[in-house]
């Protein structure tokens, strides 16, 4: 049979047909009226899709990009931050604190596990300036409970920003940026928005603009005081990554579509709420069938939506199993990272994966059990039985409700 490269890796994701059209039309310069009326419509489509009535901006960046702006922006030498760190984002996190002069408290925990409130709790100082913390950590398919830290932080009285790495989380999670009272959310073209990678995007809380006047930290091109006044003219503050930008506003009209109607700012909150529930349909169908094939999840306790993460059988390497996806269907799935690969393998959901990619990639690994992992009791369709028994539930109901992660209080 013929083999079709499919992209199931939580980014780069797969790219939407739109939004290259968008990308291969867009020869307009970045000083024209042309390109503001396209940068502005962008900038105020961002602030709905990522639930916030403040400034978003956009840096012509990978998402570790506004990671490293939120820092270098918001803290000084010295300063106090707490890091949630439970994979290897988190451990970015760490890494870009020591980078600029902070003092680093940890809450660490083992891969495929999110924190206790109490740990955090009891890691928070008077003197902590901010919460460095992931919404989604993909690199284990687990998902934080935002919601509960920002309640936290607010019931401890604590003055620290809270600042997350939703670059996997939005699109794939239910956040109220504004009404939990998250300080500063990240996210990255090459997720949930379906185009290549290069561009970041973040929102400052008012609070977060108040530490921006404060920071001590040397900043040039990820000034984003410096961005923010720019952006109000309709302009970036450098050469902005112009096709990109265009493939963007293409991404989120498609998503406002996805809601019915016209593709206007009013749909968009609903698009993207629907495709924070497919997300959840396709990640819930994944989680199903692999368990009843034998598998086991990696993050059973708090998974995200974003990715799953599964472990191999007992003397299995992962990369067996994500070699034979590819050579037999050309599915490209993902080894673990770091002290993981071998250990783990994830399934990603996000963006523009839909129900019959995920039946295809529950069938290819049904394929590859079959001649591969010798699981006890193994029989064709077993896994596929359980997704469509999933699929069938979540559909005959109403869009879902938030998700909240199971955190350990």
């Amino acid at each position: 049979m013929i083999r079709k490269t499919r992209l199931f890796t939580p980014g780069p994701t797969p790219l939407l047909p739109a939004a290259q059209f968008a990308m291969a039309a867009a020869d307009i310069h970045h000083r024209t009226p042309e390109f503001r009326a396209l940068y502005e419509r962008v900038l105020g489509q961002l602030k709905v899709f990522v639930s916030t009535k403040k400034d978003v901006l956009l840096l012509a960046s990978s998402g570790t990009g506004a990671m490293e702006a939120s820092v270098s922006n918001l803290t000084s030498p010295g300063d106090r931050v707490l890091v949630l760190s439970a994979g290897k984002f988190g451990e970015r996190w760490e890494s870009l604190a020591k980078a600029f002069g902070c003092q680093v408290d940890l809450v660490s925990v083992p891969y495929g596990e999110t924190f206790s409130l109490h740990a955090i709790r009891e890691a928070l100082r008077p003197d902590t300036s901010a919460v460095l913390v992931q919404a989604t950590e993909s690199s284990t398919g687990v998902r934080h409970d935002i919601k509960a830290i920002a309640a936290l932080l607010k019931d401890s009285a604590s003055s620290a920003l809270l600042i997350v790495d939703a670059i996997t989380g939005l699109g794939t999670t239910h956040l109220d940026v504004d009404a939990w009272g998250v300080d500063v959310i990240i996210g990255g073209s090459q997720k949930a928005v379906m185009i290549p990678p290069g561009l970041a995007y973040l929102s400052l809380s008012d609070r977060a603009w108040k530490a921006t006047e404060t920071s001590k930290n040397p900043r040039y091109y990820f000034d984003l005081r410096k961005e923010r006044k720019n952006a109000q003219k309709g302009e970036s503050s450098y050469t902005p990554a112009v096709a990109l930008i265009a493939a963007l506003g293409a991404a989120l009209d498609y998503i406002a579509a996805q809601a019915g109607g016209s593709q206007t700012g009013g749909d968009l909150a609903a698009g993207r709420d629907a495709l924070i529930d497919n997300a959840e349909t396709c990640a819930a169908m994944t989680r199903a069938a692999v368990q009843a094939l034998g598998l086991k999840l990696f993050a059973p306790t708090a998974p995200s939506a974003a990715t799953t993460a599964i472990l191999p059988p007992t003397g299995v390497d992962s990369g067996v199993i994500v070699k034979e996806l590819k050579r037999r269907f050309a599915a490209i799935v993902t080894n673990g990272q770091g002290e993981m690969k071998g250990k783990i393998f994830r399934i990603a959901h996000i963006g523009l994966f839909d129900y019959m990619d995920t039946i295809a990639i529950i069938a290819a690994l049904e394929q590859v059990a079959a001649t591969s992992l010798n699981l006890p009791g193994f029989a064709y369709g077993k896994a596929l039985a359980a997704a469509q028994q999933v699929y069938a539930e979540r559909s005959a109901q109403p869009s879902s409700q938030p998700v909240e992660a199971l955190a350990a209080v």
